[in-house]
């Protein structure tokens, strides 16, 4: 099939080269022209596992296409993606400005030929109407612009294109680090639309990943397809996510109460999620939840209940238990080390999350912000921030090139995310270099026992 997808940040680039990879002839638009260089060169602008062997063996084969130009994107593509972002305002509410101006661009552009709009960005509940309001828009401006002053309109086929496209829902449920293994690996795809016809496209766009022929066990049943009206499509979006924000929350708060009491936040978690009514994932206590999803997508949904009259309080108590989670650390350091001015204190870590790059609303940024208004100096090491340029974007924090360096010097070390690499770390070096070896475990990533072995003090967050 032939396919386009405007915008290629996570979901947009992950989307088009995994389409690409399964058969489909894909082009890419994006309105950054740097960027769009530097993707027909092979490379990828995001850290994202495997998607840089993706998009090379796409390129190679033909099957996927860069570009800045809407007009032959429209053209080519018998389905067309929406992936550009939705940032939040600073009310909570999402900024759906360049989704407005993709969808105004698609009915500027529209050839005739029948079309599926695809909404990927996560966007307001209600906003497939609206995206199909604003491309008949861009159709009436298009055909406003052709009509002579008094005459009559010079293409008289523009009047047929209202009906010869139709929006479909189909939110992502990507995890930044595993987006290309999600892809291909689908818990359930959600299509939510009004016609049969939109719908029926949508499954052979993605009868190869149904069928699991790139799974990574293709022994799997097919994957569940849920096709819903548009508003319910866009609501399972967000309330996905605010539930597993809200399980966050949860383990976090009972994590608070573990410290207090004696108990151990890893055997409770242990414990419940054992018990299937509540499941063992995103049951990690630590220093809470940040990125570009959850933050906003739960922000968002708190917003739209306010809009039509209801206060969700529950989601409203989620996000003041992360945002008072995100200063746990700093309370810990304050409690071992009491006075932070004048201390030197490492961050093992910078991203929200291991194997991205992705800086969004890190509880790392709130961190080095604190612990700068305290006096103190902070350090930090990235894996992969530490080997890119995006560290000249971070103030107040010096970014060290390897862990041992981090350490040299250090009052305390706080391990913000829980790569991989962290668990092979030489410690016991590490503790040497240190002023003061102390080091807070911020995601409970960590074994106590070798840390104190190590020669470090050892403090977990619930433990």
């Amino acid at each position: 099939m032939r396919v386009c997808v405007i915008g290629t940040g996570y979901v947009g680039l992950v989307t088009g080269a995994c389409l690409a990879h399964i058969g489909h002839d894909v082009v890419c638009i994006d309105n950054n022209e740097e960027k769009v260089k530097l993707m027909k060169s092979g490379q990828s602008p995001i850290f994202e596992p495997g998607l840089s062997e993706i998009m090379q063996a796409a390129i190679q084969s033909g099957k996927i296409q860069f570009s800045t130009d809407l007009a032959a994107g429209v053209a080519h593509g018998e389905i067309l993606f929406i992936a550009v972002g939705t940032p939040p305002l600073p009310n909570g509410e999402s900024d759906t400005r360049y989704v407005e101006a993709v969808a105004r661009g698609i009915g500027a552009n529209l050839n005739g030929g029948y079309k599926v709009v695809v909404n990927k960005s996560t966007v307001p509940i209600g906003s497939g109407d609206w995206v199909r309001m604003i491309v008949l828009d861009g159709i009436a401006e298009r055909q406003k612009a052709l009509v002579p002053a008094g005459g009559v309109p010079s293409d008289d086929k523009l009047p047929e294109l209202a009906a010869h496209f139709d929006v479909v829902s189909n939110p992502e449920f990507l995890r930044e680090g595993s987006a290309v293994f999600d892809t291909f690996n689908p818990d359930r795809i959600v299509l939510g639309g009004n016609s049969s016809k939109a719908i029926a496209m949508m499954q052979e766009l993605y009868a190869p990943i149904v069928e699991r022929k790139f799974a990574a066990d293709q022994s799997l049943p097919p994957v569940p397809i849920l096709a819903t009206d548009l508003s319910s499509a866009e609501m399972i979006k967000y309330a996905a996510n605010a539930f597993l924000a809200t399980k966050i929350s949860f383990i976090n708060e009972v994590a608070n109460i573990c410290d207090r009491v004696g108990a151990d936040v890893t055997q409770v978690a242990k414990g419940i999620g054992l018990d299937s009514r509540i499941g063992n994932k995103f049951l990690q206590a630590g220093i809470g939840w940040g990125g570009s999803c959850f933050p906003k997508d739960v922000s968002a949904l708190i917003h739209t209940a306010d809009d039509y009259g209801y206060e969700a309080q529950l989601l409203k108590s989620a996000v003041s238990v992360n945002e008072r989670q995100r200063l746990i650390a700093l309370e810990k350091l304050q409690q071992v080390l009491k006075i932070l001015k004048g201390k030197t204190v490492g961050l093992l870590g910078l991203t929200f999350k291991p194997d991205t790059d992705d800086l969004r609303d890190a509880p790392a940024l709130n961190l080095i912000e604190q612990l700068n208004r305290l006096g103190a100096k902070v350090k930090a090491y990235d894996p992969i921030i530490s080997q890119t340029g995006m560290r000249h974007g971070l103030s107040g924090v010096l970014v060290e090139t390897d862990a041992e360096r981090l350490a040299d010097g250090c009052d305390a070390l706080v391990l913000v995310t829980e790569w991989q690499q962290f668990s092979q770390l030489d410690y016991a070096k590490m503790a040497q270099l240190m002023n003061n070896p102390v080091i807070i475990d911020g995601r409970n990533f960590l074994d106590p026992e070798t840390m104190v072995r190590a020669g470090f003090q050892y403090v977990g967050i619930g433990r």
